[in-house]
């Protein structure tokens, strides 16, 4: 079973992003309990040593977070593009297995941003008809 990954997002709260809190509550919306595993993961892999942990079961066990909020919430993290499992074979890290940071979010909602401007630019007449045909079978 896949974890689940809605996020409750819309122009107003981008707009009031703050804090770390608040953004636990964009990715993790309605539970408080996935919200600060969330945020223990966030912070503790934030200040750790070249932002690299080789384990998350410490902070669960730090912070009392079950084994299973644990698991739920690193699928979705990864799934999200939030952090990353590297190997023991990747040199960047030293060939240490453990947990980063990872781009994909960043990047994938730089090209969602890149998308929507494409598609919002006019074009072509060949592509009006593509665009009216297209909707025209939704």
């Amino acid at each position: 079973m896949t974890p689940h990954t809605k996020i409750d997002l819309n122009i107003g709260k981008i707009a009031r992003l703050e804090d770390l809190d608040e953004l636990a509550k964009v990715f993790f919306p309605g539970n408080k309990n996935h919200q600060h595993c969330f945020l223990a993961i966030f912070v503790a892999l934030k200040w750790a040593p070249d932002q690299f942990l080789p384990t998350l079961e410490p902070i669960a066990d730090k912070h009392n977070i079950s084994g299973r909020t644990l698991e739920t919430v690193r699928a979705k993290m990864r799934r999200l593009g939030i952090i990353d499992h590297v190997s023991r074979f990747n040199r960047k890290h030293g060939y240490r297995e453990g947990w980063v940071f990872s781009k994909r979010c960043e990047h994938s909602l730089e090209d969602l941003s890149k998308h929507v401007t494409k598609a919002k630019a006019p074009r072509s007449p060949s592509q009006e008809q593509k665009d009216r045909d297209a909707y025209r079978y939704l």
